[in-house]
């Protein structure tokens, strides 16, 4: 006889799940030993759900498909959530399944209950529970195909008492709608995006992750139209690379040439983008936006000409009827002001210190000894990294490190919780991505903030002997706290963190520990730690008062910044 647990496992595998995250735990004691009996699904035994959620929609993101994590009865299931809510904002495949008290225990408030039912009602495209035989396969197949489907999570429930029903001998095993098709777009909405198009002087293409896959189509519109191209932090995959037209991203991680281009423009056109910073965007500009999703079309800015549908379909259906563009003076003004604004950030970068060059750096910065610039660091990642390496970022200043100093070349992707900006998503994000390939380099930019929250789980990479290079941005501070609290003139408070030696720490829990002071040693400490065949983790102190500025700083946040520094000055909040 095969039991609901064995059942829903032998299914995953046959769909190709190769890994289940989580926490054993009563409830699903019957799938945990399905799983030890199936031997082409790993147990990744975490020490926290929340982790074990992450790595989930880490390893859905990567492969575009269904991933997997557990949380048992009550409080399991409950560490899950945030590591779901991720996977929601990034519109990615994850199968959740829950544990939950007996049947004939629900709704008497027992120990540990929770209505899982009501509990994941947002975060999910599908929740139920399983209370009788009669419903599997059926409710299997509903929730992973809701979960492909739809690019959301789907939360499978099992009493404690259920996975271990056997079912009937000629159930049949549950199968999964794999195949997704594409939505083309109207040829009405095309021609009159194109017209609008064709009867401007000036474009400018905002381009988010929904275009990665269209990069030809991209790239042949941009080159006829002589469009700078501003990105989407998640289109940095896909167009960071030998891209003539791009000039970085928007919005606070932005720089002046993004700002420039899309106020000097006369049509705006988003392909695949829903960039969520209204305050960032043009106004009195025409709008096309381009987009799969029609909920989507004009929730950020007003739209004059929305083209729904897949945006290598509409592309390829726009572009035999754009004419080109003969004035690229447009374009050659924001690369230029682009090119102006990359080189100013090379003097940040360099490896070869002598105690003259640090010294002019640290007057450029008051970067006080002992500590390393963050971009520094990050421009060391991008000169020693793997051509195909997996980064991952905290949320906060390691983000805008990675955003400006590493290059997306090559076969490199990147994870990160851009959507939902949660802490601590980078370190089991590695894991996950460390999962599915042991050989691949994955790098993680920890803040110190995210990496404490979730530090037991350091022992994961080390149990799971996981590769991974954990690089810590040390500079004890939530540092895009302070940055927001700065801006508006309020002196720092609460964001300091009494950090440990984050290097001994791993070395207490058997992985490579790497401390760095001193600015000299980065580069080295950078190439040794990713040389080394096992887990790092490379902490770097770094200066806390490093900031990023944003495209256009307005006069409120220079005063913000002098008001704040000067309470600061007064009254130290140490």
């Amino acid at each position: 006889m095969t039991t609901v647990a064995e059942l829903l496992i032998e299914s995953l595998a046959q769909h190709g799940v190769r890994q289940v995250w989580g926490v054993v735990g009563d409830a699903l004691n019957p799938v945990t030993d399905a799983i030890r009996r199936e031997d082409r699904v790993e147990w990744m035994a975490v020490r926290h759900e929340e982790a074990a959620a992450f790595a989930a929609s880490a390893q859905s993101q990567l492969t575009d498909d269904l991933a997997v994590c557990m949380g048992t009865v009550g409080p399991g299931a409950i560490h899950l959530l945030n590591g779901l809510y991720d996977a929601k904002k990034s519109r990615t495949p994850v199968l959740a399944i829950c544990g939950q008290v007996p049947r004939e225990e629900i709704g008497s408030d027992f120990f540990q209950e929770v209505d899982n039912d009501v509990l994941f009602a947002d975060v999910s495209v599908f929740c139920e529970t399983v209370t009788s035989v009669d419903q599997v396969p059926r409710i299997i197949e509903q929730a992973v195909n809701a979960a492909l489907s739809e690019r959301g999570v789907a939360v499978l429930s099992l009493p404690g008492d259920v996975g271990g029903l056997d079912l009937p001998k000629d159930t049949p095993l549950p199968r999964f709608v794999t195949e997704q098709p594409e939505l083309a777009p109207t040829s009405d909405a095309v021609r009159a995006a194109a017209g609008a198009i064709n009867a401007a002087g000036s474009v400018t293409f905002l381009v988010g992750m929904g275009a990665r896959h269209a990069r030809d189509e991209v790239l042949r519109a941009a080159e006829l139209l002589a469009a700078p191209m501003v990105l989407s932090l998640k289109a940095k995959e896909g167009f960071d690379d030998d891209n003539p037209f791009e000039i970085g991203q928007s919005g606070l991680i932005g720089n002046p040439a993004t700002a420039r281009a899309l106020e000097s423009c006369d049509v705006l056109v988003l392909i695949g983008t829903d960039f969520p910073y209204p305050e960032f965007l043009p106004t009195g500009k025409t709008v096309v936006q381009i987009d799969v999703r029609g909920a989507h079309v004009g929730r950020r800015t007003p739209v004059d000409h929305a083209v729904v549908g897949d945006s290598r379909l509409a592309l390829a259906a726009l572009l035999p009827l754009l004419q080109e563009k003969t004035d690229r003076g447009h374009l050659e003004e924001a690369r230029t002001v682009y090119e102006k604004w990359a080189g100013g950030q090379e003097h940040f970068t360099h490896a070869d210190y002598d105690h003259k060059k640090v010294g002019l750096l640290r007057r450029r910065v008051d970067n006080p000894d002992g500590l390393v610039r963050p971009e520094l660091l990050a421009a060391a990642l991008e000169r020693h990294a793997d051509p195909d390496a997996v980064f991952t970022t905290d949320t906060g200043m390691s983000t805008v490190w990675l955003s400006r100093f590493i290059r997306m070349s090559g076969r490199r992707r990147m994870l990160g919780s851009y959507n939902l900006g949660s802490m601590a998503n980078a370190m089991p994000m590695a894991l996950g991505a460390q999962a599915l390939d042991r050989d691949r380099q994955v790098i993680a930019l920890c803040g110190d903030g995210g990496l404490t929250m979730l530090l037991g789980d350091l022992i994961t990479a080390v149990t799971e002997e996981l590769p991974v290079k954990l690089v810590v941005f040390d500079n004890g501070r939530l540092g895009m706290v302070k940055l927001e609290m700065e801006q508006v003139g309020l002196p720092e408070f609460g964001t300091f963190l009494h950090n440990p030696d984050f290097a001994k720490v791993a070395e207490a829990l058997g992985m490579r520990g790497i401390r760095v002071t001193d600015p000299r040693e980065v580069d080295a400490a950078v190439a040794d730690a990713l040389a080394h065949p096992g887990p790092v983790l490379l902490d770097v102190l770094t200066n806390p008062d490093e900031i990023a500025l944003p495209p256009k700083p307005t006069l409120a946040q220079g005063w913000g910044f002098a008001i704040a520094k000067s309470k600061e000055f007064v009254v130290s909040p140490e």
